[in-house]
């Protein structure tokens, strides 16, 4: 690729002598290669591949590639050998779920609600930063006042929360490596748990294994008093992403019925597919 302009500025070119399609910062560059993964298909892709369908050097690639396995974007899988890594599919599940085409993400959500007469539903991903935490980025709550139900806009939409509170936080839990559920289980209780989170760590351990046994966890009362709820792991071939969550008041589910199972584990599994699927076009706001 070569960089030359009659007016002095610098434009990209690619090997055939024609101008290359977009920008030249370096973002688009990234982008140009996550995306090429989802044009080639397949399990794994070299250098030279990716080279050809974004019409990049060779070395630009993989110094791309290089950068992106630090970052988690891109897995190194063998010589000369990558895959897209997680933290490129949490991006897609983030535009799946905000971006202004289609919705599909939020309209899982939407039909969940529907599913349950009228449960709170909420997507809960791993936070991108401050350890193994999670965040809430999408929710369908319908004309519910969140403040009157003791969730303040911050700590529902952009405030992490410990993983061994809650049925969304245990079922992100029950699937990272040991390593990582260690680190959690030493963590102090958070003060604003509801009084049936679990406090004991050997209870909360053995309720792991149950979560991954059973595909979804239940919660009576775990977030905050009054509500209980179900929630199902969203995954990425066999990394844990996030979580489904349905809240719905202790009086109307006093145990969560075969239906509301169900239903969440469908929406879960419908988001899986989805951060698994190729990019919609509305990713390209998040690369």
């Amino acid at each position: 690729m070569s960089r030359h302009s009659n007016s002095g500025h610098s434009v990209d070119t690619r090997r055939d002598g024609q101008a290359s399609p977009g920008g030249t910062s370096h973002a688009e560059r990234v982008f140009r290669v996550q995306t090429a993964f989802a044009e080639l298909g397949g399990l794994s892709h070299g250098p030279g591949e990716l080279a050809k369908v974004t019409g990049l050097d060779d070395s630009a690639v993989h110094r791309i590639l290089q950068s992106g396995v630090y970052q988690g974007t891109f897995v190194r899988v063998g010589r000369g050998q990558y895959q897209l890594g997680l933290a490129a599919a949490q991006l897609g599940l983030h535009a799946l779920a905000r971006g202004p085409e289609g919705d599909a993400g939020h309209a899982a959500l939407q039909e969940l609600r529907t599913a349950t007469d009228g449960g709170l539903a909420f997507l809960y991903m791993l936070a991108p930063f401050g350890g193994a935490q999670r965040q809430c980025i999408d929710m369908a709550v319908g004309d519910s006042d969140l403040v009157e139900l003791g969730m303040t806009p911050r700590d529902v939409l952009s405030v992490t929360r410990s993983l061994r509170t809650g049925a969304s936080g245990r079922t992100i839990l029950a699937y990272l490596p040991r390593s990582l559920q260690d680190r959690v289980i030493a963590e102090r209780v958070p003060e604003e748990a509801g009084p049936g989170v679990y406090v004991d760590d050997d209870a909360l351990i053995a309720s792991l294994a149950d979560v991954r046994d059973r595909g979804y966890a239940l919660g009576q009362q775990e977030c905050m008093a009054g509500w209980n709820s179900c929630a199902a792991p969203i995954m990425w071939d066999d990394s844990i992403m996030g979580a489904v969550l349905l809240l719905k008041p202790m009086q109307e589910m006093p145990v969560a019925p075969p239906e509301v199972v169900d239903a969440t584990k469908t929406a879960a599994a419908r988001l899986s597919r989805l951060a698994s699927g190729p990019w919609p076009s509305s990713a390209v706001q998040y690369a």
